[in-house]
């Protein structure tokens, strides 16, 4: 990966909809050698994939809380990550250091259901305590890091 590779990948985390031809114009090359970098930096797992970001009050998801999970001494960390995927409300996970093993980004449409997933969440094999941290408002999130490109 070269500096112009790392210049698409910063445009395209700006703007996932831009066309080759826009990116060409952004980076100075042509539509055809961005279409050719993007592809290989899709098919060597760069780029993993593309979305459309959302704002999720606006489909009803009102409520986002971050909840740490304190393991149980017997748990196994991959079976516990394959239980917390297997629940809808949670749209992200991390294996973090620390006395949690696993930080988990939930959202769901009102308080009330937030509790059902926290039971939910400590009924899970493996999962001793968990310890949430409601979102009161998003002042930005999934901003992209250009640093690296700069």
């Amino acid at each position: 990966m070269d500096d112009l590779d790392r210049r698409i990948i910063n445009e395209l985390r700006l703007n996932g909809r831009a066309t080759y031809a826009e990116l060409g114009r952004q980076v100075g090359l042509s539509a055809s050698a961005v279409h050719e970098r993007v592809g290989k930096l899709e098919s060597s797992g760069v780029i993993t994939g593309y979305h459309a970001t959302v704002d999720a009050s606006a489909i009803g998801l009102g409520v986002t809380a971050l909840v740490g999970i304190q393991p149980s001494d017997n748990a196994e960390d991959n079976e516990v990550a394959i239980k917390l995927g297997e629940l809808a409300e949670v749209e992200s996970c991390w294996a973090v250091a620390g006395d949690e093993a696993f930080v988990v980004k939930v959202r769901v449409p009102t308080v009330d259901l937030l509790e059902r997933t926290l039971g939910r969440l400590r009924r899970i094999d493996g999962v001793a305590r968990t310890r949430t941290t409601v979102v009161l408002s998003t002042r930005f999130e999934g901003r992209p890091n250009t640093s690296a490109a700069e």
